[in-house]
């Protein structure tokens, strides 16, 4: 047992060492990046139960406002015309009343009885007879209960749920940086509301060619000239210097395009309103890069007031430098 001990350990310590940022070593072969620009992740999950699958409460959370009022709109007309046609089966009749001249008022009637009824208004004109009529009347009004307590409790989730509202320049660029060059791309707050205690992680994904000739994706850690700032009120750009020790050295923009690189970016932050920790993340592939580039300036002018005139449009502006060093 002793004797095998350190080999174990030494497993162990490979192990540990291996990094892996959880998107495995295999190889897409149709070029896929890991991660879009929007923080999404390129995977497809099979397998799972249906409900597993679709998820409602998170896809409502995560989904833009403009799909989610879409969504609810649309549910609260298809759920009033079912409800009308069942008044339709039931008998408009016994919707005390209800126009019933035409085909098309008898069944509006009950289309608006049905609205007013889910919603618990009830403007008192029609009112339902009998006990069918009646008994889905009931059944109606308690769905709209709870389907309105649903959707009162997903919009409050929806604006107070903090999101880190983080803006990334379009391209990174490969810029001079003191005596050497420097991975880097810019960052600003979009929003008003302070983010404090930032800190950042980039790692850079590369494939290799392993001695039995099969190509296995790697992931290096980037080391920063700055990884963290308590502060967020202005710009940010990060900066990874391209020295000696960095996985970056050597690689041409060539290489990084035929070796599939991509630039993994994590981002946490307090919120500063709710106090709660916010997350953003984002990659920049290979073909994405500028080489021989640095940003300008985002700010305008400081105001007689002291107030510095930050213009976001100009986040992603650069001009092309010469670079002055070697990778």
């Amino acid at each position: 047992m002793n004797l095998k001990k350190p080999k174990i350990d030494k497993l162990v310590e490979a192990e540990e060492n291996r990094q892996d940022l959880g998107f495995g070593t295999q190889v897409n072969e149709h070029d896929t990046r890991l991660l879009n620009r929007d923080g999404s992740f390129n995977v497809k999950r099979t397998g799972g139960t249906f409900w597993s699958r679709l998820n409602i409460f998170n896809r409502l959370m995560v989904c833009s406002w403009g799909r989610f009022l879409l969504l609810v709109i649309s549910f609260y007309l298809i759920l009033n015309f079912i409800f009308a046609g069942i008044y339709e089966i039931v008998g408009i009749e016994n919707l005390q009343g209800a126009d019933l001249t035409s085909r098309g008022s008898r069944f509006m009637d009950a289309f608006f009885f049905s609205s007013q009824t889910l919603t618990t208004v009830g403007y008192g004109r029609i009112a339902p007879i009998g006990f069918w009529a009646s008994s889905v009347a009931a059944i109606e009004s308690l769905l709209g209960l709870l389907i309105f307590a649903l959707a009162t409790s997903l919009l409050y989730g929806r604006f107070s749920r903090p999101v880190a509202h983080i803006l990334y320049s379009d391209k990174a660029i490969i810029a001079p940086y003191l005596d050497v060059t420097a991975f880097m791309f810019r960052i600003v707050n979009e929003r008003a509301n302070q983010l404090i205690d930032l800190q950042i992680e980039v790692a850079m994904s590369i494939l290799e060619v392993q001695p039995n000739g099969k190509n296995v994706r790697r992931y290096y850690a980037l080391k920063l000239e700055r990884n963290r700032v308590n502060f967020f009120p202005t710009n940010w750009t990060v900066v990874h210097p391209i020295t000696q020790e960095s996985p970056m050295f050597g690689l041409s923009k060539e290489e990084l395009l035929s070796r599939d690189g991509e630039f993994l970016i994590l981002i946490r932050a307090t919120e500063d309103t709710f106090n709660q920790t916010v997350h953003s993340r984002i990659s920049y592939h290979a073909s994405e890069m500028v080489f021989g580039a640095k940003f300008k300036s985002m700010v305008l002018d400081i105001e007689a007031s002291g107030l510095s005139d930050l213009d976001l449009t100009k986040l992603s502006d650069i001009e092309e430098v010469v670079l002055v060093s070697e990778l």
